[in-house]
């Protein structure tokens, strides 16, 4: 379906398409490159990082399948399609896995109905929304999914992008509270004390170029969007070094300025 040209500012960078510039992808206009470069000028491990946080995604999915039991995953702030999205890697373990992404770019939307289609035995919906309105996206999302059973709800990359003021915690303790005991939280989350000069730099250069402002957060700030969950071990790392596989990534003595973690709910 046509997009409305009014929702597409082409302009001004978008972090989806910034990210699909980083890993390598073309659905990206003058604008986003302009940032992505701009960053990458600052803080040139930006293009590990964001590969790095695609493995991370993998292992993640994977434990969550074949050892949490998961069949249902809410994903929010899809990005652009790329390879490994979260319903090939739960669908190649268990094709009955059914996915739910979210995301409010329309390049996006346009992509993912396109592109991030299920297996026969499971499914996949997208849906158009904002992560702040938590309510609309739980409302749909029962759509696709039983919300009675466990929900792993992936949030990769993406609450940088929600100010302190926007209450990112309470985001996700909405989600969360609102999904059946043995439902799953798993973040990756830009580090603000690693690399911290590189960090603050390229922070600084996006964000003059961006509607959007991004936040980088501490480990201490990343690893309260746990509380009230089990932390699976090795708990909130680094995000390579989260139960790496071999060749799965960057060598594990680099230190890498993005944090992931994966919490269960008791």
């Amino acid at each position: 379906m046509p997009q409305d040209p009014r929702e597409l500012d082409t302009g001004v960078p978008h972090i989806a398409r910034v990210y699909n510039y980083w890993l390598g992808g073309t659905d990206n206009f003058p604008a986003d490159r302009a940032a992505a470069e701009q960053v990458m000028a600052s803080f040139p491990d930006i293009t590990v990082s964001v590969r790095a946080q695609r493995a991370f995604l993998g292992r993640a999915v994977r434990y969550l399948v074949t050892e949490g039991g998961l069949r249902q995953f809410l994903d929010l702030g899809t990005g652009l399609p790329s390879a490994g999205n979260t319903h090939e890697v739960a669908q190649r373990a268990a094709p009955e896995s059914r996915v739910v992404y979210v995301d409010n770019d329309p390049i996006v939307a346009a992509h993912a109905r396109a592109l991030l289609t299920s297996s026969p035995g499971g499914a996949t919906a997208y849906l158009d929304a904002d992560v702040r309105d938590t309510g609309r996206i739980l409302r749909a999302a029962a759509g696709a999914l039983d919300l009675s059973r466990p929900v792993a709800v992936m949030l990769l990359g993406v609450l940088h992008c929600i100010p302190g003021d926007d209450q990112p915690n309470a985001i996700t303790g909405q989600l969360m509270a609102a999904l059946a005991p043995g439902s799953y939280l798993v973040i990756s989350h830009p580090a603000s004390d690693v690399a911290t000069a590189q960090m603050t730099q390229s922070t600084r250069d996006y964000n003059q170029q961006s509607p959007v402002q991004l936040t980088m957060r501490s480990h201490t700030q990343v690893s309260q969007f746990f509380a009230g969950l089990d932390l699976v071990p090795p708990g909130v790392v680094q995000l390579h070094r989260w139960r790496p596989a071999a060749g799965d990534g960057p060598e594990l003595g680099r230190e890498l300025a993005n944090y992931g973690g994966v919490g269960r709910k008791p």
